[in-house]
């Protein structure tokens, strides 16, 4: 299973949200890269970077910030937060992700976001379907929208679509624990094609990580934990080195 730690960013800082709201903004490192490079000095290969602006503005905001970390690390970032148009995701892989993660844009814009699967590949291309009561949330989380999540998956693994990052935002930034029986239930019902969930979402213990790679998730994101210090970049080298 892959650790995927999360970096959100606003105003170009390191920062993390409860529950996606916006009003609970803790700001943890004014330098994002500074964080990066601590992940990678720990073994750690993945980011996951999000932008917040970008969501909230409905356009790509923070690539300066991508273009930093990837050019000065040798992490492989998916980026997300308000990629909407085919200029965006080309600004966003010219500034150096190596995948996107596009939530919204799946459920307003299917169209567009079926035509970055053709173009760029599935590898490229990670459907976003976070959750509240199983109905997919969008716009940075500020509106639920009607579509169920489990048919939602299994529309866009139709479409080719492998990987899938899905957050409970009931349980986001709360460090209680992730939502196992939901995965479990993904996981269950999306097996017409090999499905890669990233489990992301309410991580607080380095004992979680063992059952999430144990269920069959492919990664993991993990955000407050880390930053603070739930889970120790150390714990996450070791696992790294035990189960890769």
């Amino acid at each position: 299973m892959r650790i995927i730690p999360a970096i959100d960013i606003i105003d170009g800082k390191c920062v993390r949200l409860s529950k996606g709201d916006y009003n609970t903004k803790k700001i943890y490192n004014e330098y994002p890269l500074e964080v990066a490079k601590q992940f990678e000095a720990h073994g750690i290969e993945y980011l996951h970077l999000v932008d917040l602006d970008g969501a909230k503005s409905k356009h790509i905001v923070n690539h300066k910030v991508l273009e930093q970390i990837a050019t000065k690390t040798n992490l492989k970032i998916d980026f997300g937060g308000g990629l909407k148009t085919d200029a965006d995701l080309k600004i966003a892989f010219e500034s150096g992700a190596n995948q996107i993660t596009g939530g919204s844009i799946a459920v307003k814009d299917a169209e567009t976001f079926k035509s970055w699967i053709s173009k760029y590949g599935a590898e490229k291309i990670i459907l976003g379907a976070d959750a509240q009561n199983e109905k997919i949330a969008i716009s940075g989380w500020q509106e639920e929208s009607n579509k169920e999540l489990i048919p939602f998956i299994q529309e866009y693994q139709r479409e080719g679509i492998e990987y899938v990052i899905c957050t409970d935002i009931s349980k986001d930034g709360m460090l209680e624990g992730p939502s196992y029986k939901l995965y479990q239930k993904i996981l269950n019902d999306c097996k017409v094609s090999k499905i890669k969930l990233i489990a992301s979402g309410g991580i607080s213990t380095f004992a979680e990580l063992p059952k999430l790679a144990e269920m069959g998730c492919e990664g993991t994101i993990i955000g407050k934990a880390i930053y603070e210090n739930r889970i120790t970049l150390k714990q996450l080298e070791n696992f790294i080195n035990e189960f890769n």
